[in-house]
């Protein structure tokens, strides 16, 4: 059976945490698809467009990866698309707590063929957030161990503005 991989956030921006979960997700499935979460409550520093193309940029060398919009019901979603696995990324204990609440009340909106699989942050990566990255790179702080590189540049070209 072919398995079919949806790693879904609002990337904003992506990180290199975030493109670690991508590139290890990518050798475990035959398909992984970046859904970039369309969020209209909450305040983005790129907007959808931006984000796509940075994941998009990102992820060309990973020739089973795709990034597609995610929005309204995660699990309308991935229903709709028939994703067997929903990949979620956790960098401590906290994350954890959270997401397995979130995984559990997926159980009950998935169609029954779609399971959650957590991967751990490569631990050189576990202290990044995007919030995080966006604090230290507007304050002019190195990025080049946080973003992938055209993330880097879209953040200095929109901070220096």
């Amino acid at each position: 059976m072919k398995t079919k991989a949806l790693y879904a956030g609002s990337f904003d921006p992506l990180t290199l945490g975030h493109l670690n979960i991508i590139e290890r997700a990518s050798k475990i499935f035959d398909e992984v698809v970046i859904g970039v979460v369309v969020n209209l409550q909450k305040k983005t520093m790129f907007s959808f467009e931006e984000r796509m193309d940075m994941i998009t940029e990102s992820v060309r060398h990973l020739d089973n990866v795709k990034v597609d919009m995610c929005d309204g019901l995660l699990a309308d979603f991935v229903n709709k698309n028939e994703f067997n696995v929903v990949v979620r990324g956790l960098r401590g204990m906290g994350d954890f707590d959270l997401e397995q609440q979130m995984a559990q009340l997926h159980q009950y909106l998935y169609n029954d063929k779609t399971e959650t699989v957590f991967l751990i942050a490569d631990a050189k990566y576990a202290f990044i957030s995007s919030t995080m990255a966006k604090q230290v790179i507007s304050l002019g702080g190195p990025g080049e161990n946080l973003v992938p590189p055209c993330v880097l540049e879209k953040m200095k070209g929109r901070l220096n503005k």
